[in-house]
């Protein structure tokens, strides 16, 4: 059994994929629930952690200053915060993940929403929206741009 402690539901996401081979798959928010599930089974976990990915390319210096709180959902830029709703923090935690990456809509949205449906797409464009706003009155010097009919990327503000 393989369990994977991912805190936005993006990160669970992407380990469902990595791992959707695995004959048995437990994916928790946290560590907490993961102890809890063994001790329901009375089993003793196997610990291994994953390495962290490096990074390839070199991020943006505005970009980089972002930072994403997953533990209590904030967004920070230099010394000011600003708290994010769930879609909030794991739309935005995809294009920090990978800063200048275009993200199409149906990624973002399989990726946030955890389902194929796009519909009309106003409710990305709402998180869009929002999260432009927060982005704006933290002064930072990135925004979420538009590519037209693809999806969104992060770039450093102009």
């Amino acid at each position: 059994m393989i369990v994977g402690v991912a805190a936005s539901t993006a990160e669970r996401v992407r380990l469902a994929r990595l791992l959707g081979g695995a004959d048995a798959l437990l994916l928790v928010s946290n560590a907490e629930q993961a102890r809890a599930f063994f001790e329901l089974t009375g089993t003793a976990p196997r610990i291994v952690t994953a390495p962290e990915t490096p990074q390839i390319k070199a991020v943006p210096e505005p970009i980089a200053e972002l930072r994403l709180d997953v533990e209590r959902r904030v967004v920070r830029w230099k010394d000011r915060e600003l708290p994010l709703t769930r879609l909030e923090h794991d739309f935005l935690h995809c294009l920090v993940a990978e800063p200048g990456r275009v993200w199409t809509y149906q990624r973002l949205h399989h990726a946030v929403w955890g389902n194929e449906h796009l519909g009309h797409g106003s409710h990305i464009h709402s998180v869009v929206k929002r999260l432009r706003q927060k982005l704006a009155s933290l002064g930072a010097a990135v925004t979420i741009h538009a590519v037209r009919g693809v999806g969104f990327h992060l770039l450093p503000a102009t």
